[in-house]
Parts: structure tokens; sequence; C-alpha cells
């Protein structure tokens, strides 16, 4: 049986990461609209809080039971889901983000499409990532498999093409730091 990290970091992760800045987040989002958000592997509820006042809804989707609890006490609207599952309709969500998640999800293919499917046309997916062409990522990585987090990196171009292979537009930009954005757009009806 795998060691449920998540459930450790729990109590503590919102103090680790802190709060972060909205107005980037807002910027790429396209923010504010009066549809559903959907902060996928979104955890605690960290990025969701500062994002609920600018959506009309916001859900946030991960399978950690102690994550989720976090992201509830928030009073949240919490969903027990994997990415590559997502218990929602075709096109329910105007905007998706995906921060510092992808590479924790098992299927990231399957992630990628299954989040397309559940993007509104006209929508925005938004996903933050490491990016493991920078050597300090490289170390994260080797970091995060030791602990047996079974975590998997993948360069920026890489989630940019599996993206596009479901229609979608995709712009890349560089983050702070070892972090990059993909912007995905699904073509409106």
């Amino acid at each position: 049986m795998r060691l449920d990290h998540f459930r450790y970091l729990a109590p503590i992760y919102d103090r680790l990461m802190g709060l972060p800045d909205p107005q980037p987040l807002a910027e790429l989002l396209k923010l504010p609209i009066s549809g559903r958000l959907l902060d996928s592997g979104g955890g605690t509820g960290r990025i969701a809080l500062v994002l609920r006042r600018l959506a009309g809804q916001v859900v946030v989707a991960d399978t950690s039971p102690h994550m989720l609890a976090r992201a509830r006490a928030k009073t949240l609207a919490a969903v027990a889901a994997r990415t590559e599952q997502l218990p929602f309709g075709d096109g329910c969500f105007e905007r998706i983000l995906v921060v510092d998640a992808l590479h924790h999800f098992a299927a990231q293919r399957e992630a990628l499409a299954e989040m397309v499917r559940v993007l509104a046309p006209g929508g925005r997916l938004v996903i933050q990532e490491f990016d493991a062409r920078r050597t300090a990522v490289r170390l994260i990585a080797l970091a995060e498999k030791a602990a047996g987090m079974g975590s998997r990196f993948l360069r920026p171009q890489q989630i940019g093409d599996m993206l596009a292979e479901h229609g979608v537009s995709v712009r890349i930009q560089a983050g702070r730091c070892c972090t990059v954005w993909i912007a995905a757009d699904k073509t409106p009806l």
C-alpha cells in the first residue's frame, strides 16, 4: 500500500504554501465569470478560496479526503474525484484550473482529456506546473520519487501537445521561478 503523503501534508499545507496572488490567476483565467470554475487537484482549496468571489461557483476536486476536509472547512464545494474520471457532465465548467497538481495525476493524458470534456465551449483551462526542463525541478522530481509520491513531471510542450490532441488552442508561457503556465482555449460553438 502506498503512503498517503497528503494525509500528513493537509494540516500544514496552507501555511507551507501561503496564499497565492489572485491577480495573475484572474488574468490567465479571464475572470470574473458568472459560470462555474473547477479547481482540479485543488487539495485544501487555497487557490479556490482566493478566486471564489470571481466566479459564480467554484468547485474543488481532489482525491485526498484529508485535503478536501480542509477545503470544506473553508465552505468550498469539494468533490472527491480523480481528474481522470470527473463526475460532471460535458461542458459544465467555463474555467478549469490546475495548480501544482498535474504531476500527481496517475494518468495525465486521460486527465487532460477529461478536463477538456467538462470544459464548456469557449471555456479556458489553465495549468500551472513545474517546468521539467529546469534543474531545480529535476531535483524536486527526484525527491518526490524518493518519497514514493509517484509524481511524473512533464515538459511544457508535452502537456501542450497532449491538450492540442483534443482540439483546443494552447499557449505556453513562463511563470515565476521554475514554473510554467499552459492555457488551453476550447473553441466556442
